[in-house]
């Protein structure tokens, strides 16, 4: 009873010492505040202005830039695209990038929970059984007797604390728990990284099967103007040469074709990696530029919703959380620390006396520590901290300044996007409404070979840049919801980001026009 008289005398006293010492600690070093949003309210220097097409020129789809309004979370619905919907869900279920960052989510905050466990006392419990042999010397054995071989037990509670006086421990934690914040953005940044690949590999799939479609369609017109020069060189009324000339034509723009197959293959392999899957396992979905459709009503969020929501811009912010929390572990170092030890046990010549009244023990003792001389290695310490301070605020200014970047790239690309897709309609409707009446006149015998070959060359070219073009405006649709963070700050609660993104969205300002 005794040993458990002085265990409970040694806890006491720990308690008391480490209570009063904690509640008079203080956090030393700066406490963190989060820097103010930037004082823009637009992103470029004029007015932001809708995608404008010409008046006179041909229709193409029109979209329409909404001050203010949120991004929806599942910003990829607004493409109106089945199969698009169907791979995002199979990536975010299966990709491995997402179950590395949901990985490291745990890690840090387990590392958290780590540290928080230093506020309390620390205690372990040791039993030691030994046996020894007293020289014949000594007559210090049981009952006098020596020599003497015996049996010696001791069992002992050892419990140590150290006050968080400066609150050493408490920036420790501060910091870590921001590095597990961090770790959540990341994540998030992850989400949208991913989803954002999906869609923009989805599109660049969709432009490469138009543009082999626009050559096909080339190469059937290039093949019917052959047999038409064929037929006239038999005829007689067609040399050679210009058989020849179309021979060469139709080569050149099936030898177009092998390149644009070969990305495709290779555009097939990513979606299907994105997708968490083998190359050999392909995915079922396929995508064409007339299974998307173009958003019309973008969403563009004010400059301060976008840093809050930006994932890149928050993650980098508390980067800037933790290194100015262990600034104040780098000043706390430098201070007196006190150390309270406490060891409590009996010790008996077998198991039993352990029990017994004149066996227990017990040892209380505190020690403070203060450094003197380290060679100035504590103070460069706190200095090489406090840079590190400098360097994470300069990197999320630097965050926020390609925040804004991105988002004023993505609407000058849609604004101009508008003007060069018409421009490619119009320039591809002018070139095939030629190369119909150059195809009439040559079956009269009007026109040469070198006019009918120019024409073939134009149509061709003119189809591909539509197509590109129209990609193109698709893409930078895309990079705008990116640019703009996505919607999971606007819409989001669950902490589970997988469960956010299959979850339907609610009702959102988004609304699209079928892509003509």
């Amino acid at each position: 009873m005794r040993s458990v008289t002085a265990m409970t005398r040694l806890a006491r006293a720990l308690a008391t010492g480490g209570a009063s010492l904690w509640l008079a600690s203080c956090a030393v070093g700066p406490n963190f505040t989060p820097p103010p949003a930037p004082d823009v309210s637009r992103y470029t220097p004029e007015p932001t202005a809708s995608p404008r097409t010409d008046a006179d020129g041909p229709r193409v789809p029109r979209q329409r830039f909404v001050d203010g309004a949120d991004i929806p979370t599942r910003w990829w619905a607004a493409f109106r695209s089945t199969p698009l919907n169907e791979l995002i869900r199979l990536s975010v279920q299966h990709n491995p990038s997402l179950q590395s960052a949901e990985a490291s989510i745990r890690i840090a905050q387990y590392n958290a929970l780590a540290q928080r466990g230093l506020f309390f006392p620390q205690i372990g419990a040791n039993y030691t059984p030994s046996q020894q042999q007293i020289s014949g010397a000594s007559s210090s054995g049981p009952g006098g007797q020596s020599p003497s071989v015996f049996s010696l037990h001791t069992a002992q509670l050892n419990v140590s604390f150290v006050p968080d006086i400066w609150g050493q421990n408490i920036r420790a934690v501060e910091s870590l728990d921001a590095i597990s914040e961090q770790q959540v953005f990341q994540l998030e940044a992850a989400y949208l990284t991913l989803i954002a690949n999906v869609v923009t590999a989805a599109i660049q799939e969709a432009s490469l099967r138009g543009q082999i479609a626009a050559i096909q369609r080339v190469v059937k017109i290039e093949r019917g103007i052959l047999e038409i020069v064929k037929n006239q060189f038999n005829a007689g009324s067609a040399s050679q040469v210009d058989v020849l000339a179309q021979e060469a034509a139709l080569a050149q723009s099936e030898q177009l074709l092998p390149p644009l197959q070969k990305q495709l293959a290779v555009q097939r392999d990513l979606l299907t990696a994105l997708a968490g899957q083998f190359s050999a396992d392909e995915i079922l979905q396929k995508f064409t530029l007339d299974g998307l459709a173009l958003p019309a009503n973008l969403p563009v969020s004010l400059p301060s919703k976008v840093i809050s929501k930006r994932p890149d811009v928050r993650a980098a912010e508390a980067l800037l959380h933790s290194t100015n929390a262990l600034v104040g572990v780098s000043v706390a170092a430098r201070l007196p620390n006190v150390t309270i030890t406490g060891n409590a046990g009996a010790t008996g010549f077998n198991l039993a006396e352990l029990f017994t009244p004149g066996t227990s023990f017990y040892v209380i003792a505190a020690s403070m520590t203060q450094p003197v001389f380290d060679g100035l290695t504590l103070y460069h310490k706190q200095k090489a901290a406090e840079a590190a301070v400098d360097q994470a605020d300069a990197l999320y200014r630097q965050a926020v300044i390609t925040a804004m970047q991105n988002v004023a790239d993505a609407l000058r690309s849609l604004q101009a996007d508008a003007r060069a897709l018409q421009a490619a309609v119009k320039a591809e409707l002018a070139a095939k409404a030629s190369l119909d009446i150059i195809q009439k006149q040559l079956v009269l015998g009007q026109v040469n070979q070198v006019v009918v070959l120019n024409a073939q060359q134009v149509y061709l070219n003119a189809a591909v840049v539509r197509v590109q073009a129209q990609a193109t405006r698709l893409s930078d649709t895309a990079a705008l919801f990116m640019a703009l963070g996505g919607g999971w700050r606007a819409h989001c609660t669950t902490p589970v980001w997988r469960d956010c993104v299959l979850t339907d969205a609610p009702p959102t300002t988004v609304q699209v026009s079928e892509a003509k």
